[in-house]
């Protein structure tokens, strides 16, 4: 009988350390919030917010480095203040307006990145939501793999001529903003992910951000 209680203790104990090893892993992963690992694992959901349209997207980007290590060059804004049509749900058309940027970047170790990155501001959160979803179905049919950050943000692979890249879609409130990051050509996509995946985090947080009002309530989620 001893040597059957302690056996079961034993037991207890390994059971106890790997359901503790499991916890740990998880926390160190970012699994408590379902994302991929790296920096763009960190784009944690935030509450739903009105957004404003801009003649400067650029600018937004400007206030600290793109990552660790990397420095914006060169930027380009493309934006213009004429409201689109959106295709809707049951026929609607509502109206968004569309802001860009355009940036080379340098790595730490002097080599030519490319960041680009679209944020489409809606008159309202329901068909900015609509018009996430159906990029996301999109693409899971095409067979794009999207990986989910959180539940309302994704990224995929990207390719520019060769240069391999990672795009990031995001819906919050009003807006849906895509990102995308391309590494210089020769790179491989194992090599870059970490560093394309801090651009792409940095970057989605700070347009968010800049595009956000402050002061207006949160629209219901």
């Amino acid at each position: 009988m001893k040597g059957s209680g302690s056996a079961a203790l034993r037991r207890a104990r390994t059971a106890a350390l790997i359901g503790l090893a499991v916890v740990v892993s998880a926390g160190c992963s970012g699994g408590d919030g379902g994302g991929t690992k790296g920096e763009a694992a960190e784009l944690r959901v935030r509450p739903p917010g009105v957004h404003s349209w801009t003649a400067e997207p650029c600018r937004l980007l400007t206030g600290a480095p793109p990552a660790e290590g990397f420095t914006l060059g060169s930027a380009t804004d493309s934006a213009s203040p004429e409201a689109r049509e959106d295709i809707g749900e049951s026929g609607g058309r509502p109206l968004y307006r569309r802001t860009g940027c355009l940036a080379d970047l340098k790595g730490p170790d002097g080599s030519f990145w490319k960041l680009s990155a679209t944020a489409s501001v809606y008159e309202d959160s329901e068909p900015a939501r609509h018009a996430y979803r159906v990029k996301e179905d999109l693409d899971r049919a095409h067979g794009r793999g999207p990986e989910k950050v959180h539940d309302t943000a994704y990224a995929l692979p990207a390719d520019d001529r060769g240069r391999p890249g990672r795009t990031l879609l995001l819906w919050n409130g009003d807006l849906v903003l895509t990102v995308s990051a391309y590494a210089p050509h020769g790179s491989t996509e194992r090599e870059v992910r970490k560093d394309l995946e801090q651009i792409l985090g940095n970057a989605a947080r700070r347009i968010e951000d800049g595009l956000r009002d402050h002061d207006a309530p949160s629209p219901a989620p």
